[in-house]
């Protein structure tokens, strides 16, 4: 291995401690019996995770958090279906452009895209609730489910679906039979990413939450109390170990998808 390949080889590692090694600290104090968060460790102790069955304002917080994920996963899912439906089977005018607006909040800071939809709702006079989160996690999903989509419409045989439609079959009906079968790996992918985005997302939603907060935003809150830090890793552990299965689960699918595209080309 020559110098340059070394070199980055080292940097890889390097980044890799940098940004995983906080996320490992996690779990470690969450077992520690002791509420300070500090080594060495006291001893092992699994209450604080017992102590989150009996806390009344998580239980509420987790249920908005998995209303909110739930809603605009699906919601952004439909729409980067058929935004990526549109870009992949037909050309029109605009066409780039359209794509380019629509994808911008993937480099767009999140506290901009926050604070302009804040801006947005208080000028409408729309109230701020779940609703308005899901309103702004969908616009932040919308992007990851374009390129998921994309790929999956991207690999598709079009004959299949010119013979469906040589065949007499309508192209609703072909799109129901043919199309979505097909790319249903694709959307599941799309489903997952977006749930587990909107699950861990906490800037918009510290903007567009009214009274009803998400469970991100609940873990923040808990941060003025420095009692609650090892419940608040105990919590952060399950959320991590939460989102490593359904990012697991959204690769599948979409390797899946790829893999049954190939052999059917």
């Amino acid at each position: 291995m020559g110098r340059p390949g070394k070199f980055l080889k080292i940097f890889a590692v390097t980044y890799l401690i940098f940004l995983y090694a906080p996320a490992l600290l996690l779990p470690i104090f969450s077992f520690n019996s002791s509420q300070i968060i500090a080594f060495p460790l006291s001893g092992f102790t699994t209450g604080w995770f017992k102590a989150l069955l009996y806390q009344e304002t998580l239980h509420e917080a987790l249920k908005n958090s998995l209303i909110v994920a739930a809603s605009s996963s699906i919601f952004a899912t439909i729409l980067g279906t058929l935004a990526s439906r549109s870009s992949s089977r037909y050309n029109f005018r605009g066409k780039q452009f359209s794509l380019t607006f629509i994808l911008a909040p993937l480099v767009l800071p999140e506290i901009i895209v926050g604070v302009s939809l804040l801006i947005v709702l208080i000028q409408l006079g729309l109230p701020l609730n779940l609703w308005s989160v899901v309103l702004g996690h969908t616009l932040l999903i919308m992007p990851f489910s374009i390129l998921i989509m994309n790929s999956a419409f991207n690999n598709l045989d079009i004959s299949l679906e010119e013979a469906s439609l040589d065949l007499g079959e309508t192209p609703i009906g072909t799109f129901r039979r043919i199309i979505l079968p097909l790319v249903y790996p694709g959307i599941m992918a799309s489903l997952l990413l977006g749930f587990t985005l909107s699950l861990d997302e906490f800037i918009i939603a510290f903007f567009l939450t009214g009274t009803e907060t998400t469970l991100p935003v609940y873990i923040w809150s808990l941060f003025r109390f420095p009692k609650q830090l090892p419940t608040t890793m105990a919590l952060g552990t399950i959320l991590i170990l939460v989102s490593l299965v359904l990012l697991s689960l959204s690769e599948y699918f979409r390797r899946r998808a790829a893999k049954t595209q190939t052999s059917i080309l």
